[in-house]
């Protein structure tokens, strides 16, 4: 059950302190940020996950300090995944998912590496990726070891990187295309925007908010309990464009992630 904690999150990103606590966020009516906008504040994010009346864990995605890697300068990005022990056959599970990545010369987040640790399982590493742009290659190793080389295509990501990737487009008329690799292939995430807005309650904020909505699909990527590969996603109407919740549907209900903490702090 473990498994659709990351699929569900990165669709909604997917796919991030100082002061806890409930805040409100004036609307700004403004266009779209860039990636200088969202790179220029430290935010805190934290998700929770039901599937019908089930609270199947929490999502806490955080911008970590800048790493070096390869000689160079990189952006990284974690999200923490829990299961919610209460609930049969699954456990205490823990895993992190990290991104190194960097803005490109079209002001998109492109990914650099990508890995999973199973914190639980005291297995680091478990899955990783690796991009590389000189040779057009993507490398992987998966959780039964197999290792591989697949194409590359730009913006390339892991699935991590629709967290800031999705909030470009967030609030207007805009469609996007984003390459996925995952499991061993490439697929796709598509994002269909819209400016309308409509008023949402979050647990993350004191009084309701007004919202845009992004609906869209997958393709060729497997997704867990009958998931048939569509979503809806909703963002908060700031210069930010935060990521408020996510649906997607399965087998008997949907899965829903929604926010109820969040933090921002200048850098």
């Amino acid at each position: 059950m473990k498994h659709i904690f990351l699929f569900t999150i990165a669709i909604l990103l997917n796919i991030p302190i100082m002061v806890m606590g409930q805040h409100s966020f004036p609307s700004d009516d403004e266009a779209a940020p860039d990636m200088e906008n969202l790179l220029s504040v430290k935010e805190t994010f934290r998700y929770e996950v039901k599937y019908g009346f089930l609270k199947l864990g929490w999502v806490n995605v955080v911008l970590l300090s800048d790493s070096l890697y390869q000689d160079q300068k990189r952006k990284r990005l974690l999200t923490e995944i829990e299961s919610n022990p209460r609930i049969p056959f699954v456990g205490d599970e823990l895993d992190r998912f990290y991104s190194l990545f960097y803005v490109n010369e079209e002001g998109l987040p492109v990914e650099v590496k990508y890995w999973k640790d199973n914190m639980d399982e005291d297995k680091p590493r478990e899955i990783e990726y690796w991009f590389d742009r000189d040779l057009g290659k993507v490398y992987y190793k998966e959780e039964d070891n197999t290792r591989d080389t697949l194409d590359l295509e730009d913006p390339a990501t892991s699935g991590h990187l629709i967290f800031y990737f999705s909030r470009l487009f967030a609030g207007t008329d805009e469609e996007f295309k984003l390459p996925v690799y995952v499991t061993k292939k490439k697929g796709y995430i598509y994002g269909d925007n819209s400016p309308e807005k409509e008023e949402r309650s979050y647990e993350a904020f004191e009084d309701a908010v007004m919202a845009y909505e992004m609906t869209g699909r997958t393709e060729n990527i497997e997704g867990p309990f009958g998931f048939s590969g569509n979503f809806r996603a909703w963002y908060l109407d700031d210069n930010l464009r935060v990521p408020l919740e996510a649906r997607v549907k399965v087998f008997w209900g949907n899965v829903k992630v929604r926010l109820i903490e969040y933090t921002r702090e200048e850098l």
